[in-house]
């Protein structure tokens, strides 16, 4: 069994925002596998029914970015899960919009959704970080992310969206890497001669202070 949680704030006021990218992520693998109808369970929305033969629960925490840990500590210790158990889908100023990448572990890099999580169930796990890209100064960080998404910015967005839920089954199976790579060619099926076809952001950046 596997709980996939998105990372978000609730309420229509931040639906659009960049900092739900996560919420938007696993709305698109609910609906495109059909799971069981969204209650309210583990501070949080939830949803469950099966990914290719895997059992799982996908989980947006109702508590606000900075307290997510609570939510996803509660649906963890309920089923007896481990943290490699959890994937997180959150967004990253740290990678360019429309870029993703995954990773078992690692810091928070000053995101509050993760710094609450680490805090509730330690940092061993999953994490599919969001591309939104990087303002370019620290005090444009929070306008931000609290902005809507633009109109443009769908060009790239519902295609990595309708991407992540087409290879889910990859997770699933945790084939990670696999899943990373599938969604860098659906992405850029013609990469530039030399440049491999990958997920991955050429430049990272320090702390984003979320």
């Amino acid at each position: 069994m596997l709980l996939l949680a998105g990372l978000g704030n609730p309420g229509a006021k931040y639906a659009c925002n960049r900092h739900n990218a996560g919420f938007m992520a696993v709305d698109a693998i609910c609906d495109r596998y059909q799971l069981a109808p969204e209650r309210r369970r583990f501070q949080g929305l939830a949803r469950d029914g099966l990914i290719a033969g895997v059992k799982i629960v996908v989980l947006k925490p109702q508590t606000f970015m900075n307290e997510s840990g609570r939510a996803v500590g509660e649906a963890m210790r309920f089923f007896k899960l481990t943290p490699g158990d959890v994937v997180v889908f959150h967004d990253e100023l740290d990678l360019a919009p429309g870029k993703l990448r995954i990773k078992l572990g690692g810091g928070h890099a000053g995101h509050n959704g993760l710094r609450s999580i680490d805090t509730h169930i330690g940092p061993d796990y999953r994490r599919v970080r969001i591309g939104i890209g990087h303002p370019g100064a620290q005090h444009k960080v929070m306008p931000h992310v609290l902005s809507d998404f633009s109109k443009a910015d769908a060009a790239w967005l519902d295609p990595l969206l309708a991407a992540i839920a087409e290879y889910t089954p990859y997770l699933m199976r945790g084939e990670d890497a696999e899943f990373q790579s599938r969604i860098a060619a659906k992405l850029n099926p013609n990469p530039p001669r030399n440049s491999p076809a990958s997920a991955s952001l050429t430049e990272e950046r320090g702390p984003n202070g979320i």
